[in-house]
């Protein structure tokens, strides 16, 4: 599993893309891939649980215009071997 997190800064661009990254989680969830997301509760960033390899997370990132659109930063990717996560459907 790979777990990415993102710093928002106040740019109002961020605003404007995310209905459409929405969009893109809500696909990526029901195709398993995406298992958890959501911004921390001051607003300062999210958190998204994948479970996918790094390319294709890579590829996920790049398709999604909000990863580069401003107020929105790439803190990192890390690789994630949970002990105790929700049992696969």
């Amino acid at each position: 599993m790979l777990v990415l997190e993102l710093r928002f800064t106040p740019d109002p661009a961020r605003l404007a893309a995310r209905p459409a990254h929405r969009d893109r989680l809500v696909r990526l969830h029901s195709d398993d891939i995406l298992l958890a997301a959501g911004p921390w509760a001051d607003d300062s960033g999210a958190l998204l649980v994948f479970d996918t390899t790094r390319d294709r997370l890579d590829a996920i990132m790049a398709d999604d215009p909000y990863y580069r659109t401003p107020g929105v930063e790439v803190v990192g990717v890390r690789e994630w071997t949970p002990v105790v996560a929700p049992r696969a459907p």
